[in-house]
């Protein structure tokens, strides 16, 4: 750092930086409404599953939240000039959206859904790695709780019975779709309703 940065501008940086990282927080909170959306479909998803024995569940099931997804999303589209950090996250979620996409079609209608441990390992990996990433760039620790939570069920899922791996991987559903989701949501609620940073 050059010898002729005065205290000010340190300060200024480091303020910048804060207001990049709680609009960051706050971009991602104002889309808790998709964890929760999602959320539902795995429950529903995995219902179908259970009970109707259908490699049509997980397909439909992700078409339908897909759909519903982008009918919200553009109905609440407000545009604001994205920062670097925004676009990061961003960037992450729809890669992450994409490639689960493709993975449960794929699954679904290839009928290869029937290794229970594998399929709830590998959607709760993405999911860490999604909500890890996402925490650690906007150092959100909620976030990154998230992540743990879903790493945890990731490694959990392989070990003891389809149903003890099941529940595991429907408990991280809850915490890390459903609850972290209505989280973010009413953070962003608060935070627009004070006018202040969203809660780390």
């Amino acid at each position: 750092m050059p010898d002729n940065i005065t205290e000010q501008e340190i300060n200024d940086r480091l303020a910048l930086i804060q207001q990049m990282l709680t609009e960051g927080r706050r971009g991602t909170a104002s889309w808790g409404w998709t964890f929760v959306l999602w959320g539902i479909a795995y429950y529903a998803a995995m219902a179908w599953t259970h009970w109707g024995h259908s490699a049509w569940a997980w397909p439909i099931t992700v078409a339908i939240a897909i759909v519903l997804t982008l009918i919200l999303a553009s109905a609440k589209s407000v545009h604001h000039p994205a920062t670097s950090l925004v676009r990061a996250v961003t960037s992450i979620w729809v890669a992450l959206g994409i490639s689960m996409c493709l993975l449960f079609i794929a699954l679904g209608f290839s009928g290869r859904l029937a290794d229970q441990h594998v399929f709830m390992a590998v959607i709760s990996a993405i999911l860490g790695m999604g909500n890890g990433a996402s925490g650690i760039l906007l150092r959100w620790k909620a976030q990154f709780a998230c992540a743990l939570v879903w790493w945890i069920s990731a490694v959990t899922t392989c070990f003891g019975s389809v149903n003890q791996s099941t529940i595991v991987f429907l408990i991280a559903v809850f915490l890390g779709q459903i609850v972290f989701g209505l989280y973010a949501s009413l953070s962003r609620s608060q935070a627009h309703n004070n006018d202040g940073p969203a809660h780390a």
